[in-house]
């Protein structure tokens, strides 16, 4: 078994900083930090996490709590967490809240049973300006990373997160500059802070530009594929007949897409749509979909840097990382004429 004393001795180092390196200590130099955990990680060395236990009173467990792994904007970010917790010596716990309070507040109790020390936060988001399981974790003095925006009830633990609003203002104005000026925009739940800063970012990008808002191309739409097609069934429905449209996130633009090419449209001849988010199936669906890349291996990065932080007794601040605008085969100049195609009826209806 590889000990520290033969990191130690490859690398011509102390144990000590050795041990100090593998823990993510600030007063290592971060060159001298990747190189010891690529010398470890070449060697083998597996941290006797029981072993630090006993002596420390340390556990070496983080808690993970995100709505479900099956989202794929967590994909990359719980990659991150894993990597660079296992680097510093950290096995993580993974548990769901599927965007329900009652299970959020059952499975932090859980995984705090568990002796973690430190939490990784997805918040399920609520208008209440207090939450009771918050509140606990404070009055415990638990190391909190929020994996997502601020909120009243949580306002107080420090958080990584997108800029939204700018991310969202590209993307408008990316389909004002190809000409569009009827932008319909399918938004995300109210009580998502992530979905109002996308809303106000299309909002500020159209007034930017001498614009009014018009509310009847705002839709309530939500977070999922279905939430994408329904929103489109009532745009059909109600006649309105946008140029473009601006989605809360992928899935929620292609399931809107869908709809729209089920019924015979073209995108992006006769319809651009846009996305939020680059999961891998944005670039991979039917029509290639513009979108905004979230930095979700950054993000993952930068909540273990707090976490870190946090373990080492740091006051430590949250971080807000810049998306970047993806442009792809799903935008285009509008129709010369107004107006969307009206395919007719399939045969026998």
């Amino acid at each position: 078994m590889v000990r520290l004393k033969d990191i130690a001795a490859r690398s011509g180092l102390t144990v000590m900083t050795v041990s100090r390196a593998l823990r993510g200590a600030k007063d290592v130099a971060p060159a001298t930090q990747l190189r010891i955990r690529a010398l470890a990680a070449e060697m083998g060395y597996v941290p006797d996490v029981s072993a630090r236990g006993l002596r420390t009173r340390n556990t070496g467990l983080l808690g993970v709590l995100i709505p479900t792994v099956t989202d794929p904007l967590y994909a990359r970010l719980l990659l991150a967490l894993e990597e660079h917790g296992r680097a510093a010596g950290y096995d993580l716990l993974l548990a769901h809240t599927l965007r329900q309070t009652e299970l959020e507040a059952t499975n932090i109790l859980r995984l705090l049973s568990r002796r973690v020390e430190g939490l990784f936060l997805r918040p399920v988001y609520r208008f209440s300006p207090e939450a009771p399981i918050y509140a606990e974790l404070r009055r415990r003095g638990t190391r909190v990373v929020l994996l997502g925006h601020h909120a009243p009830f949580c306002a107080d633990f420090p958080n990584v997160e997108t800029d939204d609003l700018d991310g969202s203002r590209q993307l408008t104005r990316h389909l004002l500059s190809l000409g569009h000026r009827r932008i319909a925009f399918f938004a995300g739940p109210a009580v998502s802070p992530a979905a109002a800063e996308r809303l106000e970012g299309y909002r500020r990008a159209l007034q930017e530009a001498g614009m009014a808002v018009d509310d009847r191309l705002v839709f309530n739409a939500g977070v999922e594929m279905a939430d994408g097609a329904q929103a489109a069934q009532r745009l059909l429905e109600e006649g309105i007949e946008p140029t473009a449209i601006q989605a809360m996130n992928d899935l929620v633009a292609i399931g809107a897409a869908n709809v729209l090419l089920a019924r015979g449209w073209r995108v992006p001849e006769d319809i651009s749509i846009t996305g939020f988010g680059n999961i891998l199936t944005s670039e991979h669906f039917r029509v290639p979909l513009t979108t905004v890349r979230q930095p979700k291996h950054r993000l993952g990065v930068a909540a273990m840097e707090l976490m870190q932080g946090l373990l080492r007794g740091e006051h430590v601040e949250g971080r807000r990382l810049a998306g970047e605008l993806a442009i792809r085969a799903s935008t285009a100049r509008p129709r010369a004429t107004p107006g969307l195609p009206r395919p007719a009826p399939a045969q026998g209806v």
